[in-house]
Order: structure tokens, then sequence, then C-alpha cells
């Protein structure tokens, strides 16, 4: 079976817990132990820059996709197994998703969110069935699950919302969960032959 590819999203920031770098070097080393390919923003700055160098370091290929306009200040990260330049973030958050299997939250800001939001959404109107996680390092996420359930709760969206994402307190807990959502599953790289 062909190797799963992951889409990881997450903040451009290291962040003010050096816990979240940190998980997010652990979890770029079991792309590469797993054998699975990163597909995540391109920079190489904050969690998305550790996460690339540390899965690159230990052999993963990647594919990093930026729009053309944050370049500059995401430090796009050319030495990728490949680059690709969109126009926007639209067609960036579109590349990304297209091209994986799975998508993986870290830690993030504003456009982690959106691009949770995007994906989550996109499951809620059965666009996709792809796995979401979020790795909920030192409880990060929590805030956000609150929201959500109260969402629910509120009547703006169905009871089964939660069932579209999955909660993963540490990065062990994460390749178990995501190992078990992909086996089986036909990865991209199969679908397109």
């Amino acid at each position: 079976m062909t190797k799963a590819s992951i889409c990881v999203f997450c903040g451009s920031r290291p962040g003010s817990n050096p816990a979240h770098a940190a998980s997010a070097r652990a979890f770029g080393k079991v792309i590469a132990a797993r054998g699975w390919r990163l597909v995540y923003g391109a920079g190489d700055v904050g969690l998305m820059g550790e996460v690339a160098r540390a899965a690159q370091t230990a052999g993963a290929p990647a594919l990093g996709v930026i729009p053309v306009h944050l370049l500059g200040a995401e430090k796009g990260k050319r030495d990728l197994t490949t680059f690709v330049i969109t126009e926007d973030m639209h067609e960036r958050k579109k590349v990304m998703f297209m091209n994986s299997d799975a998508i993986v939250v870290l830690p993030g800001g504003a456009g982690s969110l959106d691009e949770f939001f995007e994906v989550l959404t996109w499951a809620q109107i059965g666009l996709h069935a792809k796995p979401i996680f979020l790795l909920d390092t030192d409880g990060y996420w929590q805030p956000l699950v609150a929201l959500l359930n109260h969402v629910v709760a509120e009547g703006f969206a169905p009871g089964g919302l939660s069932g579209l994402y999955r909660l993963a307190p540490d990065v062990a807990a994460l390749e178990a969960a995501l190992a078990g959502a992909l086996a089986g599953q036909e990865t991209i790289a199969e679908a397109l032959g």
C-alpha cells in the first residue's frame, strides 16, 4: 500500500508554550518514521518550520504550498520535495487538502482556525470523509471544543459535529489514532495510480 499524505495546519509562530514546538518536532519525526508525506504551508517559521525541518531531517518527503504574498513573511522553504506557489490563500488550502489523506491541526492562530473550520465545514456538508485531528498539546484546543459544543447546544450545528474531528492529547495518541484511521483507506497516491 502506498503511504499516506498528511496535511498539517499549524501556526506560523512558535507560540509562548515550548511544548507546542516540541510536539511539532515530534510529529514531524512520526511522519517520517511512518513513511508518510508531509503536506503543509511551506513556511520555515513557527510551528510550520518545526514540523517540516523535523520531518525532512528524518527523511520524509514534503509538499509545501504557499501563496505568493506570504513568501517573505513565512520564509518559503524551498528545499522541499515539492514547492508550490499559489495566487492566494483559498488556492493554498485547496491544493493542500486535495493532496492529503488526513488533516492534522496543531496549535495555531486565526489562519489555523480558518483552515480547520473550512475542512470541518466541508465534512459537515458531506464533501469529504477525510479524518481530521486536533493535536491538543497541554489542552490548547479545549476552548475551541467548548465553543463547538456550545454551537451544537444552541442549535446551530447538528449533534454529530464532534464526530467529524478527533482530539489527541499528545503525539503518541495522535500517531496511534491517525494510523488506525488510515488503515485500509485508499491513499491519494493510489487513487492517482
